[in-house]
């Protein structure tokens, strides 16, 4: 935790308030995922130190020890160094350890703070109270976005749902729409064939008996078959089955919607 001795037994007399206090609340605690100490420019971004979970939200909390800062006065090596080498960089101040602590949360949506620190004013202890109130108010936030998600993925589904009903409805309309259609192309297709099988057997009339009256004949029977089958007024008349849709079948009637379900 790269914290001094000077601190340690009060960073842990917080961090035992902390839990405590959130457990009592039935909240869950666990080690935080730290094996050392990053450097100190880099600690609020550092694995935590403990993790407190509530409702579901957890909270990783950071115990940072704070940094004095003063002026630098540079060595003669320093500065001889920077004289000698242009890459050289003369730090601008000195960092110390103090003994003031700051206590650092992540995770959820925040409310009051992020950090809370040691001031003369008010040390952490009496800040406890703000703190653990914050790891609550993240959990419940997390619980009402969890309720609000659950319910607006159940809307979505009955969207979802309607949408695929009367996609099933357009598409059926579809399928007899294409149905008359083609009857209506068939029926004029097989009048204007009867029209010509007319004029065949006129024309098949002045031919000699014999082998091409024959062959004409014959070629009239089967084209007059033909336009029997083709004719749509010779067959049942009723509305067509419907076959049971395909997603590809449904997703030109979904207007945007996905027919694998409402999370496509």
């Amino acid at each position: 935790m790269a914290l001094t001795k000077a601190v340690q037994g009060r960073a842990f007399r917080l961090i035992h308030a902390l839990l405590t206090a959130t457990q009592k609340l039935g909240y869950a605690s666990a080690f935080g995922t730290a094996e050392s100490a990053p450097a100190p420019h880099r600690r609020r971004g550092g694995s935590p130190h403990l993790t407190i979970t509530a409702q579901g939200q957890r909270c990783d909390f950071l115990i940072l020890q704070e940094q004095d800062r003063a002026d630098h006065i540079p060595t003669k090596k320093e500065l001889s160094d920077a004289e000698k080498h242009s890459w050289v960089r003369i730090p601008r101040y000195d960092y110390s350890p103090a003994e003031r602590l700051r206590i650092c949360i992540s995770g959820g949506s925040r409310h009051r703070a992020d950090e809370w620190a040691d001031t003369a004013a008010r040390p952490l202890e009496h800040q406890l109270a703000e703190i653990v109130q914050e790891v609550g108010l993240r959990g419940e936030a997390a619980e009402r976005k969890r309720l609000a998600d659950l319910e607006a993925a159940r809307e979505k589904r009955l969207r979802w749902e309607a949408a695929m009903d009367q996609a099933k409805i357009d598409y059926a309309e579809a399928v007899r729409v294409q149905r008359l259609e083609g009857q209506e192309k068939a029926w004029r297709r097989a009048a204007d064939l009867a029209e010509y099988i007319d004029a065949l057997r006129l024309h098949t009339q002045n031919l000699p008996t014999g082998t091409e009256r024959d062959g004409a004949e014959a070629w009239i029977a089967w084209a007059s078959g033909h336009v029997q089958r083709l004719d749509p007024l010779n067959g049942t008349l009723r509305l067509p089955d419907i076959p049971e849709p395909r997603a590809d079948d449904l997703q030109p009637f979904l207007h945007g919607w996905n027919p694998y379900g409402p999370g496509f």
